[in-house]
């Protein structure tokens, strides 16, 4: 197992789930349900499924698409929603 790779995705996707428009809908959820329990699961199971796909469309994907090609993409997209973001009126 790849630990550097383990670590670097967990710091990662903490990272970006945190106040994310997911974590406040499983927290209102978890505020407005009985079940607390079930809200973890259904929340947990649906992060993990999400992350499946993720995995198995980068794999298909770089079968096509260089993985130098796709970093780059990625970072273009980013910068360009981080302008549209701060490019918003308040």
């Amino acid at each position: 197992m790849d630990w550097k790779l383990l670590g670097t995705a967990f710091i990662t996707i903490f990272l970006a789930e945190i106040g994310d428009k997911t974590q406040l809908a499983t927290l209102s959820l978890a505020a407005g349900g009985k079940s607390k329990w079930a809200v973890f699961a259904g929340s947990a199971a649906a992060l993990v499924l999400t992350s499946a796909l993720a995995v198995l469309g980068g794999e298909a994907v770089s079968r096509v698409v260089p993985v130098e090609w796709m970093r780059r993409i990625a970072g273009i997209a980013f910068i360009i929603l981080g302008i549209l973001f701060l490019a918003q009126p308040d």
